[in-house]
């Protein structure tokens, strides 16, 4: 059995209704359906969960709330009316609109875009529909609640075939809470690994993951198979891939994910494993991946490694200023801190102030204007000179390498540039790696 999610651009109108339904007849294994709003249809179009956003942010001030819900209610109606649906939403668009002007809250009132959808969907595919309200729950604190969440999804879902509206769930009391945006994938998610599923499709518009950022290299190869590890790397590390909160789920059960275009659903696209054999011939590195804007808070003490206490207190002037430290290179009498420049922004007196009196450091320094690359590929520790190939091609390429870190695992290798270096570095790489002769 498989769950399968379509995002909002393949609900966006009739005629993306029809690709899925033919995705979905192609495999009997296809029995779990999850769906997003419909997203836009064209460039200068809306979502429909803006709209809903926008919706209520009017009907709160009793301006113009009205007319937006019209907009929303054609999207809709046209769907159903395209696709010669035997169901009418026209009464219960109409009650959503009661509530919503009686004061209903930003959670229920962005959840309708899933509802209606999935309400659609479940009738052109013949599908039974359930509300995410009976089967994903939050506790009292809007916390998502994993035990009894499992609970209902096995109760309520036995054999058969069914549609269940993505981004949301409700409280015991039936209050509606919603997942972040993008939580469509993480309802998705949540039924693949509560049902222990064969593999969780998710479908969208781009034919899976690429190796490189296509505005930085010129047509990056396509990733074919990632691991989990290797995602989360590249993920970390500024890659646009699935956020975290939409694969841990599937990660807990050791799930594959299979990334897919609905315009193209022939394409390969990729495949996430819990773990990959590789193959001789693949690629050595499986992805490259980069951020702007670090600083470097260079802290040096004297026989630094002998003082018990030292790391403890530097990392907790970091802890009591709420900044996150990202890596931390260091030698025998040296550490480099490297944090993001937005969180230490008004705070880089103060920190050095409190680092001076807590660990009296011989000498500290603090640059700005950093970039960290992250290689990543669970082939490199099976070649030897990779590191090497890094540094020769970013040294040929005319950049300075100011920061090098590498875990025993050898699953990536971080190098901190300028930032004027960044895109460059990231060309270089890409090109040593992925177009060898």
């Amino acid at each position: 059995m498989k769950v399968t999610k379509f995002g909002g651009s393949s609900c966006a109108e009739a005629s993306q209704f029809t690709k899925v339904k033919a995705i979905i007849e192609a495999d009997p294994e296809r029995k779990i359906v999850v769906v997003s709003a419909p997203g836009k249809r064209f460039d200068a179009d809306h979502k429909v969960t803006d709209m809903l956003y926008l919706c209520h942010q009017f009907m709160g001030i009793g301006i113009g709330g009205d007319e937006v819900f019209d907009s929303i209610c054609e999207r809709f109606l046209s769907i159903q009316n395209d696709l010669d649906l035997d169901i009418d939403l026209t009464e219960e668009l109409e009650s959503t609109r009661s509530i919503l002007q009686a004061g209903a809250s930003v959670d229920y009132t962005a959840s309708r875009g899933e509802y209606f959808s999935a309400k659609l969907m479940a009738a052109y595919l013949g599908y039974q529909f359930i509300d995410a309200a009976d089967i994903i729950r939050f506790d009292t604190k809007n916390q998502y609640d994993e035990i009894k969440t499992k609970e209902l999804i096995r109760e309520k879902i036995a054999e058969g075939n069914y549609v269940v509206p993505g981004f949301y769930g409700s409280k015991e009391n039936g209050e509606i809470v919603t997942f972040p945006r993008g939580g469509s994938d993480i309802t998705g998610s949540i039924l693949a690994s509560a049902l222990g599923v064969d593999e969780y499709e998710n479908w969208t518009d781009v034919s899976g993951f690429l190796a490189a950022d296509p505005r930085i290299v010129d047509n990056p190869k396509p990733l074919r198979i990632v691991t989990y590890e290797e995602l989360r790397e590249l993920s970390y590390m500024g890659a646009n891939v699935l956020q975290e909160e939409s694969i841990l789920p599937a990660r807990k059960r050791n799930i594959p994910i299979h990334i897919l275009n609905t315009n193209s659903p022939s394409d390969p696209g990729t495949l996430i494993l819990p773990r990959a054999k590789r193959q001789e011939e693949d690629f050595v590195v499986t992805g490259i991946a980069g951020l702007k804007d670090f600083m470097v808070i260079d802290v040096e003490k004297y026989h630094m490694t002998e003082d018990l206490s030292f790391f403890r207190k530097l990392f907790s002037v970091f802890e009591a200023n709420r900044i996150p430290i990202h890596h931390m290179p260091s030698s025998i009498d040296r550490v480099s801190i490297i944090v993001k420049e937005e969180n230490m922004k008004g705070l880089e007196k103060k920190i050095l102030e409190e680092i001076d009196i807590y660990c009296s450091p011989d000498m500290i320094e603090i640059t700005g204007g950093l970039s960290l690359l992250a290689v990543v590929g669970q082939n490199m520790a099976l070649r030897s000179g990779v590191a090497g190939r890094v540094f020769g091609t970013l040294a040929n390429a005319d950049v300075n390498i100011r920061m090098i870190s590498q875990g025993s695992s050898e699953l990536n290798i971080i190098v901190g540039v300028a930032n004027e270096d960044f895109e460059k570095s990231i060309r270089a790489i890409y090109n040593e790696f992925f177009e060898e002769d």
